[in-house]
């Protein structure tokens, strides 16, 4: 009897949007937001309903997807160390490349130095923190990222990329002044579709392709715009225990990271977000349906496809903005796993396990054939993918992100996808939800006599896990109030 050969190692295509909350995806039920493209990827694969960025900003978040450590192992915790570092032993473009892999990576990568390959063969990059004028403190003037040099070459009249005059932190919202051919999220793509026909034929693909939206300045094409400016926009989730950002100082600032807005403003604010979400699913529409299926169908046969997003947008949820924060607009990010067509897996799953980035390089290792390296933290999901019955999984998560916008931003939490725990370092103050009757996390159930022995258990789970660090957030098993003024640092990131 002849042997049957095993199948070839899949291409791999990770699609990365930046700052996309977990709910905004027309097939994870959104009552607005339209994302034909990704939902029927989705209904291809696996949807993981309870995935999580553990460290939610965007440096942080794309470390951990990058070597499959939490962020106390990569160092990388939020701001002022949010920038990502270059002398990891093991990252995932690196694993893949030594595997025989071809590697790329479009768009945003977050690195520093911004043109470390950090494992890749080639980057083409979009970044903010570039500076064409070396305004930015450790940035020098030639580094002007790869979208920058390139419009300049393709803008046909006398504008600037930023002539919206909205920063990228902030509240703001308008449609773009650009055409759609000259904004980030068309060039991203195309430039994906250029190294499809330019990759070596000879090798697998391993092809990251990170949009730097729908992260704001919320800008999208006016027709994206125009899609939602009429429609039924949701409010945001306002808990009674949300007072606490209502801070008048801190709002009238344009890159306000709390405060109350109009309803107006935060309407304007979502129309713009969701404009720019379902652009980047008619872009990856471009990409997946009208070049890899349609003139590399052979090695669209024997695709992978991630889909996820680094972190989430709170987009006025509890008076807040941006991220960094424990709670689902933040945290919460949208994933799914869309095998190759010669798989013979389950399709169309929605999964409850609560996943994170950091399962991202084993799971892609593992389809690629290749050894995880002992420094990864996570976990492959493809048994999960596969439907393997009695695949273990961990029972919660821990997140974390120190201080940067404030003492009240520091957190720590855990999380099973049905409740969540949080806990304030600085504050030495928890919050307890119950995800499964309240998603918003409007009622915080931390001060209630019923739910003392849960919120124990919680909090006892949590001193467990930062005792093992020996850095000071515990004493004697119980969690310690920090002072103002530290901030704690992992062993890689000594002050010296």
């Amino acid at each position: 009897m002849a042997e049957i050969s095993a199948p070839p190692r899949p291409n791999i295509l990770l699609l990365m949007t930046d700052q996309q909350r977990g709910d905004c995806l027309g097939c994870a039920g959104h009552p607005v937001l339209e994302t034909p493209y990704l939902d029927q990827l989705a209904a291809e694969g696996t949807r993981f309903r309870r995935a999580y960025s553990a460290v939610p900003s965007c440096a942080p978040a794309r470390s951990t997807l990058l070597t499959g450590m939490d962020a106390w192992h990569t160092g990388v915790m939020g701001l002022p160390w949010e920038l990502s570092r270059s002398d990891y032993a093991h990252t995932l473009p690196g694993e893949l490349a030594k595997g025989g892999y071809h590697t790329q990576g479009i768009g945003k990568m977050d690195f520093t130095p911004a043109r470390a390959l950090m494992g890749f063969h080639h980057t083409i990059i979009d970044e903010h923190r570039m500076d064409p004028h070396g305004a930015v403190p450790n940035f020098h003037p030639y580094q002007i990222s790869d979208y920058q040099r390139w419009f300049e070459e393709h803008k046909t009249e006398s504008c600037g990329i930023h002539d919206h005059g909205l920063d990228w932190n902030s509240w703001m919202a308008q449609p773009s002044h650009l055409p759609e051919h000259l904004h980030p999220t068309h060039w991203t793509a195309q430039q994906a579709i250029e190294f499809l026909d330019r990759r070596d034929p000879t090798k697998p693909f391993f092809l990251k392709v990170s949009f730097i939206r729908p992260h704001s300045p919320y800008d999208p094409p006016q027709r994206y715009y125009d899609l939602y400016k009429h429609r039924p926009i949701p409010d945001p989730y306002v808990g009674a225990w949300a007072s606490i950002h209502d801070d008048p100082a801190a709002a009238v600032k344009i890159d306000a990271w709390r405060g109350r807005r109009s309803a107006e403003q935060i309407r304007r604010a979502r129309a713009c977000y969701y404009g720019n979400i379902t652009f980047i699913d008619h872009q990856i529409g471009r990409l997946v349906w009208q070049t890899l299926m349609r003139h590399h169908r052979q090695a669209w046969d024997n695709t992978l496809v991630v889909f996820l997003s680094d972190h989430g947008d709170m987009l006025g949820d509890h008076h807040l903005w941006r991220k960094g924060y424990a709670y689902e607009g933040s945290a919460r990010i949208p994933m799914f796993i869309r095998p190759p067509n010669n798989w013979q897996v389950p399709r169309g799953q929605v999964l409850d396990n609560v996943v994170e980035l950091r399962d991202v390089m084993p799971t892609l290792l593992d389809a690629a054939g290749l050894a995880v390296p002992s420094t990864c933290q996570g976990h492959s999901m493809l048994p999960l993918v596969r439907g393997q019955k009695g695949a273990s999984w961990r029972p919660y998560l821990h997140g974390e992100h120190v201080k940067c916008f404030g003492p009240e931003q520091a957190n720590h939490y855990l999380t099973d996808g049905r409740e969540k725990y949080i806990w304030f370092p600085y504050l030495d103050r928890e919050q307890l939800f119950d995800l499964t009757v309240d998603p918003g996390e409007c009622q915080d159930l931390a001060g209630q006599p019923s739910k003392a022995t849960q919120l124990k258990l919680w909090r006892d789970r949590l001193a467990e896990i930062l005792a093992q660090r020996d850095c000071g957030l515990t004493r004697d098993g119980k969690l310690l109030r920090q002072p103002p003024e530290r901030i704690i640092l992992p062993p890689c990131r000594s002050m010296t």
